[in-house]
Parts: structure tokens; C-alpha cells; sequence
């Protein structure tokens, strides 16, 4: 009966978006107000709705009804209940499910937060919402149904969890992910609707922006989660592997960190409206896109689903409809709109549309090398792949451009700067780096490197620059804490996210330089040494978990003497589905991991195993929490709630003047 309940209410939670995407958009041309306020019913309708089917599913997982097929696919009675709530989206039909569900969370979100919009605006914004909610519960429900039952031949053990996904990890990463993936739909209703209405002004970035930086702060823990758990997880000692389902996650990201400094210089200037309306379509439909090559089959990746071709068509023909429909609007209403205001080569304007720029033209080569081998097999020119080296090539180089430009544009004014004031500001920047970057290498190892000379001068940069502008905003305050007191809090957002940005750059390029690796053959008592460090293994003994039996090794890692770390690697077997998973070791310290994987057994008591010494790889992560937390303070600044108070204290006076009229 709870399967059932729950699929009713996703075709009711269908019938109310239908509603919504038609009703609230009539009201907004025809100027009726009552079809306009019904917008906020029907969203709240469709959150309630979609609630109530995501826990029929949970319940279905914790009750082990295996009469549901999708239950019966991926979940056991072994399964360790934490588990058994988070396998809801470890497959194809409960994470459209999640998604259903985050895009009607933040269509309740809008209903909540954005009454000060005018109710037009409003109106069209959840409208839009609507048409994408449409899109995704029609394929929920007409390919991918996630409460289809297996009766009367109900199995009685239901199949085994992907090993890979039985880790905290997958607790956190799919639906921090899936919040910044759904998120992105907020800016582009908001984008789209303020084509319809024909409204491209300040005021709508104003209102789009602190929405789609939340749903960036979200995709950027995502992203950080995915690979934390691949670098763990996966026991390959690595943290991004340039796969076509990591780029399809990647790309929203990178179009998604253009458009929220966009939609700064709209706000604030009044200039690049349309791009930053183009940013809004492509963020979305960049999502559509990684929604469509994770589902469709179309690409091999450790991540992917496997579907039939015939979910793929769907899809493909929603993300047609989405991207054609939008950017035709856009083709029709972007030539009325035109920016007033000048400024020169040398102004944070043209800086931060040159970051743009680059972000797109980064954008667009991770998109071709993921696509291409796709196209080469569609034509017939072989099965062909690209791999790291392709992405390394373009990335790195442009990533270099994106670092310099951050670090000068804070320093820029708006619309114009004398280049010899900003030659000022940036020497001592400069000199810093270049000072920490040359002699890094020779503290550091043995053997000089050019590219960490390189590597660290780029961090230096972006960090020294930054702290530089803290310095500069400060240096007519009474002092330094008085004029840090007065600095905005979007202000620090910027230097923390700036900071994260220097931070996962040192530790992505010193990673990869500094990294040593060795697989062994190794006995019972036969010493090793890696990376400075003395590594003994002791052997293997059996352990029993709560749904596997592993093979445990134990490795007692000493540097001068001195114990470092007692690392017990496994080798599990599955008891449900006998699938075998590796699950590694890993010392974590500031400056280094010690990460151990176990292979095969071998002959005479051997193993094979596999040794990592990874410096600074925990900087990669601290980054992209430092990049979130100023996301976060971007969004706490107090101007939003003065200006939204002031919009609400402006509707009530006109409400209370008709009222009295």
C-alpha cells in the first residue's frame, strides 16, 4: 500500500506542476492577480507531494519490501540500515527521485524567500520551475518509476548494494551534488523569466544572485565530496581521474563560478546583462546535459547508470525543449537590451569578463574532449578515448590565465584605473611570490623543481594579492581591526573563496609533482621505503563485517625510528552479491598521506600492495571548503536582507493603501 501511495502522489505532485507551469504564466500576461498568487499553492502542493513519495520509497528501503523491484535491486537484509536510507538514490530511478525532490525543495525555497519579488515576477520564476518540474516527473513516471512492484513472484533477498557505494561518502556526495546540480534551475527561472517579462535590469541579478550561489556553494561541496570518496575510496590513490561523468559534474561548476562574478557586475554596474543571462541558460543546461550522458549510456564511466537507450531519448529530447526553447527566447529578447555604462580596458568590468571568458573557453574544451569520443563512434571513426593528458594540456595553461587575472582583478577599480596605482599595489604581490615560489623547492626536496617553482609562484599570487586588497580596503581606518570591522561580508566572502582558490591550486600542482607511488611485493616482515617513510608488513588476518569478510593487512609505517602511523588496508568479500571492493589506508596529516591499498595474494604468503605518499593532497579539499564558506558569507551579507526588508515594508504600505482605498 506505501509503494502505491507513493506513486500517486508523484502523478498528483504531476498534475501541479502542470498547473503551475500554465495558471500562475496566463495570470502574469493577462494581469489577474488571483492566478498569479496561486503560484505559491501549487509549489507548495508540489513540495508536500514529492515529500510524501521520497518517504513511501525510504520506508519501502527500511522495511525491506522486496516486492518493490527497485528496493529488491539495491538492498539486502544485511545491509547496514544507514545504507538502506541512502540506497533511495543508488540507482537510476531513486536519484531522479532525489532530484524531483531537491527541484521542489527549491521551488518551496522561492515561495519562502522571494516574496518581496514583484508578484509578476514571482509568478513567472515558479512557472518556470514548473515546466523543468514537468520534464522530470513525466520521465519518472513514464520510464523510470521507482515504485514498479515484482508481484505475485516477490523475491525473498533482495540483490546487493554497489560495494563501491557502501561508504559515508555516498551518504553526502549524491545529494550535496544534486542541491547545486537542481539549483542552477533557480537562475535560469529567474533568467528566463526576466526574458518573458522583458525585465533585464539590475534589480533581477539582484534577486538570481544569492540563489545561484547557494546552489554554486552546494555543487562546489559536492565536487569536493565526489572526490574525496574517489581518492579513498576507490583505491587507486588518486582524486580526479578527468571522466566523463567528473566532467559532467565539473562543467555546471565552471560556468556556474562565471556567471555568480557576472551576476556581481550586472548588479552593481548594470553592465554585461545579456551574457549574464546566457550564463544562467548554460549553467542549467549543462546540468541537463551531465543528467543526460550519466543516464543515456552514451559514455563508459565507473559513475554512469545503466539504461536503456530509450531513457537517453527522453532525456535528450527534454534537454532539446529546454535549450532550444530558451535560447530562442533569447535570440528574440537579448537585442533589446542595452548597457549604458562605460569603462575602460583596465576596470574590474573588462578583468572579470576576461575570467569569463576563460572559464567558458575551459568549459567548452572539457565539453569536446568528453563528447568527442561519443561523435567518433556515432561516425564511424573508431572507438577512440581522452584521457588525462588531452584535459592537463588545455587545463593547465588556462588555469594559469583564471589565477593571474584573480589576483588583479580585486585590485582594479570600477570603470577605470590609472595603470601606474595598480603597478603600485601589485609589486610587493609579486615580489612575495616570486621570492616563496624560487626558494620553495629547494626547501622542500632534494631535487630542484621548475614547475613547483612555477606552481607555488600562482598560489603565492592569488593569495598575497588578495590579502593585499584586505590591506588596501583598511588603510584609512583609525586601524587595522576598526577597518577589518567595517569590510562587508560579502567583501570577505570574495577573500576566502579567493584564498580557497590559492589553496586547492598548491595542493592539486604540488600533489601531482611531489607524489610517489610503488606496488610491491610483500611478504610477512619485508620492510620497504617510500617517500622518506619505512613501511613493515606484518601480514593479513581475516575480520568480519556486517555484510563482508575481509582480508586485513597491517603495515607499521616509522620515519628515523620513529612510529607514524599503524595502517590496517582490507580486502572485502561481499556476502550478498560476493563482489570483492579494496578499501585503503590512509594517515592523513597537514602536509602528507600515507595511503596503502592491498591487492592479490600471491605465492608463499605474499600480497600485493600497493604504496602512496601524497603531500598536500588535503589541501585540495580545504580549498574547496574555504571557496564554500565564503560562498556562504557572500550570501549572509546584510545588504540582501536591507534590500528585501525595504521591498517588504514597500508591499505592505501598498497593500495597506488599497486596503484603505
Amino acid at each position: 500500500m506505501i509503494p502505491e501511495l507513493g506513486h500517486f502522489s508523484l502523478i498528483l505532485a504531476l498534475f501541479l506542476c502542470v498547473l503551475l507551469s500554465i495558471v500562475p504564466l496566463v495570470g502574469s500576461y493577462t494581469n489577474q492577480t488571483v492566478l498569479m498568487k496561486s503560484s505559491t499553492s501549487l509549489a507548495s502542493g508540489f513540495f508536500v507531494f514529492t515529500t510524501l513519495a521520497y518517504i513511501c520509497l525510504t520506508i519501502a528501503f527500511a522495511q525491506d519490501d522486496f516486492s518493490v523491484k527497485y528496493v529488491a535491486s539495491h538492498s539486502n537484509t544485511l545491509l547496514p540500515i544507514y545504507y538502506k536510507l541512502s540506497a533511495v538514490w543508488g540507482g537510476h530511478e531513486g536519484s531522479l527521485l532525489l532530484w524531483a525532490w531537491m527541484l521542489a525543495g527549491w521551488t518551496f525555497a522561492i515561495t519562502l524567500f522571494s516574496r518581496h519579488l514583484p508578484l509578476e515576477m514571482f509568478a513567472r520564476v515558479l512557472s518556470v520551475m514548473g515546466m523543468v518540474a514537468v520534464g522530470f516527473l513525466l520521465f519518472t513516471l513514464l520510464t523510470s518509476n521507482p515504485f514498479d512492484r515484482l508481484l505475485p513472484d516477490q523475491p525473498r533477498e533482495g540483490s546487493d548494494l554497489n560495494p563501491l557505494l557502501q561508504d559515508p561518502g555516498f551518504i553526502f556526495h549524491p545529494p550535496m551534488l544534486y542541491m547545486g546540480y537542481v539549483g542552477f534551475s533557480v537562475a535560469f527561472a529567474f533568467a528566463i523569466a526576466a526574458l518573458m517579462g522583458g525585465r533585464l535590469d539590475s534589480a533581477w541579478a539582484r534577486w538570481s544572485r544569492p540563489w545561484t550561489t547557494v546552489a554554486w556553494v552546494s555543487l562546489t561541496l559536492g565536487l569536493a565530496l565526489g572526490s574525496w570518496w574517489a581518492y579513498y575510496e576507490l583505491g587507486w590513490g588518486g582524486w580526479w581521474f578527468w571522466d566523463p561523468v567528473e566532467n559532467a559534474a565539473f562543467m555546471p561548476w565552471l560556468v556556474g563560478t562565471a556567471l555568480i562574478h557576472s551576476l556581481a557586475v550586472t548588479e552593481k554596474r548594470g553592465v554585461f546583462k545579456s551574457w549574464t543571462i546566457l550564463l544562467a541558460i548554460l549553467a542549467f543546461s549543462l546540468s541537463l546535459l551531465g543528467t543526460f550522458l550519466v543516464r543515456s549510456g552514451v559514455i563508459t564511466s565507473v559513475h554512469a547508470f545503466a539504461t536503456d537507450p530509450a531513457r537517453g531519448v527522453f532525456i535528450l529530447g527534454f534537454l532539446l525543449f529546454v535549450i532550444g526553447g530558451s535560447l530562442t527566447l533569447y535570440a528574440f529578447k537579448a537585442p533589446q537590451v542595452k548597457s549604458v555604462s562605460r569603462f575602460s580596458w583596465l576596470s574590474r568590468e573588462s578583468l572579470l569578463l576576461g575570467n569569463n571568458v576563460v572559464f567558458v573557453i575551459i568549459t567548452a574544451t572539457v565539453l569536446l574532449g568528453t563528447l568527442y569520443p561519443v561523435f567518433a563512434d556515432m561516425l564511424g571513426w573508431g572507438r577512440v578515448s581522452v584521457g588525462p593528458p588531452f584535459f592537463n594540456f588545455f587545463f593547465v595553461p588556462l588555469m594559469f590565465i583564471v589565477c593571474v587575472l584573480l589576483g588583479i582583478g580585486p585590485m582594479v577599480a570600477w570603470k577605470k584605473s590609472p595603470l601606474k596605482n595598480i603597478g603600485g599595489l601589485l609589486l610587493k604581490p609579486l615580489t612575495i611570490s616570486i621570492v616563496i615560489g624560487l626558494v620553495f623547492p629547494f626547501l622542500y626536496a632534494d631535487e630542484y623543481s621548475i614547475s613547483a617553482a612555477i606552481s607555488v609562484m600562482i598560489g603565492m599570487w592569488v593569495a598575497t594579492t588578495t590579502l593585499a586588497e584586505v590591506i588596501h580596503k583598511t588603510r584609512n581606518a583609525p586601524s587595522f581591526m576598526a577597518g577589518l570591522k567595517k569590510l562587508t561580508a560579502s567583501f570577505y566572502g570574495m577573500v576566502l573563496a579567493h584564498i580557497g582558490v590559492a589553496i586547492t591550486v598548491l595542493g592539486v600542482a604540488l600533489n601531482t609533482i611531489y607524489s610517489d607511488q610503488k606496488d610491491l611485493r610483500l611478504a610477512p616482515g619485508s620492510v620497504v621505503t617510500v617517500g622518506g617513510y619505512e613501511y613493515l608488513f606484518y601480514g593479513v588476518k581475516e575480520v568480519k563485517g556486517p555484510n563482508y569478510i575481509a582480508q586485513e593487512g597491517r603495515v607499521e609505517v616509522t620515519k628515523d625510528g620513529r612510529l607514524i602511523a599503524e595502517l590496517k588496508p582490507q580486502k572485502r568479500n561481499y556476502l550478498s552479491g560476493g563482489n570483492s571492493m579494496t578499501e585503503a589506508s590512509i594517515k592523513s596529516s597537514f602536509l602528507r598521506d600515507i595511503y596503502i591499498s592491498l591487492g592479490e595474494p600471491l605465492q608463499e604468503g605474499a600480497w600485493a600492495v600497493r604504496v602512496y605518499f601524497k603531500p598536500f593532497v588535503v589541501w585540495i579539499w580545504l580549498g574547496a571548503i574555504f571557496m564554500s564558506i565564503g560562498g556562504i558569507l557572500a550570501i549572509s551579507d546584510k545588504r540582501y536582507r536591507a534590500h528585501v526588508k525595504r521591498k517588504q515594508e514597500k508591499l505592505a504600505a501598498t497593500q495597506n493603501l488599497a486596503g484603505a482605498s
